[in-house]
């Protein structure tokens, strides 16, 4: 599932294989992903375009475009579960979960490739941005340790959840959550507000450096030594005491702890 280091991929995929180059085509083979724009004005809109200088928030990713010196509309793209951005030439055959793609000039194709298509791409005017983006909350491979300590303090959700709303901190998912309530050692159903001065420091400080080798990686990465390189074992052990580790699910979401070093507290 895409997260806050895959979309940051994404940019970077997008950035370098269609920055200040021309859309010459755009291709549309499912409109099932498009939401509030048709393929023929997804065309008309963005051919003779270029994409601009792409930016990420969370796990949006925002593709403006520009024209003879003007503003075009912004491409907001988001993953869902199984979208990602390609970069091809532009006679490499079709992949069947090819959605939509965009013929560049030097023979590049960037292409939105997605399996499930449970999110897809709009097309939007600076006050559609603005909207989409004032109801994340703020990045957390930005958030300041202040912002963070105002966001938990006195929040009467579970950890978990907390960590996964897009509208309080934007861009953790599951993964993520987990793998950084394991480093922390806090149980996924601690009360968020109830955490101590030195847990929300540890929980953030374990936040950041859980979201810096990710993104280094493109992904959360299953190394044996993460939370994330056993959860998907049947008899998986924590790689740090080596309890077999507890899979439930918090909040409606699938999650794996470690008993011994997440153990449940009072406040749970």
């Amino acid at each position: 599932m895409p997260e806050l280091p895959d979309v940051e991929g994404f940019r970077k995929v997008l950035d370098s294989c269609a920055r200040d180059r021309p859309i010459r085509r755009v291709e549309v083979y499912d409109a099932g992903v498009l939401h509030g724009v048709t393929g023929d004005r997804l065309r008309r809109e963005l051919e003779g375009r270029r994409f601009t200088e792409p930016a990420r928030r969370g796990k949006w990713l925002l593709a403006p475009t520009d024209g003879d010196g003007t503003a075009g509309p912004t491409l907001l793209l988001h993953f869902g579960m199984t979208g990602r951005l390609v970069c091809c030439a532009s006679g490499d055959e079709r992949h069947a979960h090819d959605r939509v793609a965009f013929t560049l000039d030097a023979g590049r194709q960037l292409r939105f490739r997605d399996q499930r298509k449970l999110k897809g791409l709009w097309l939007a005017d600076a006050s559609e941005v603005a909207r989409t983006l004032d109801a994340q909350g703020p990045d957390a491979a930005a958030v300041s340790r202040g912002e963070f300590d105002e966001l938990l303090h006195g929040r009467r959700g579970i950890l978990k959840s907390a960590l996964t709303d897009q509208s309080l901190l934007a861009g953790v998912g599951n993964l993520l959550a987990d793998e950084i309530l394991w480093r922390a050692r806090l149980h996924p159903s601690r009360r968020a507000g109830a955490l101590t001065d030195a847990e929300r420091a540890r929980l953030y400080r374990d936040m950041r450096s859980v979201l810096r080798a990710s993104v280094r990686a493109g992904c959360v990465p299953p190394r044996r030594s993460w939370l994330t390189g056993h959860r998907d074992e049947a008899e998986g052990t924590c790689p740090r005491c080596g309890t077999p580790l507890r899979h439930g699910r918090t909040a409606g979401r699938s999650t794996v702890w470690c008993p011994h070093c997440q153990p449940a507290s009072p406040d749970s």
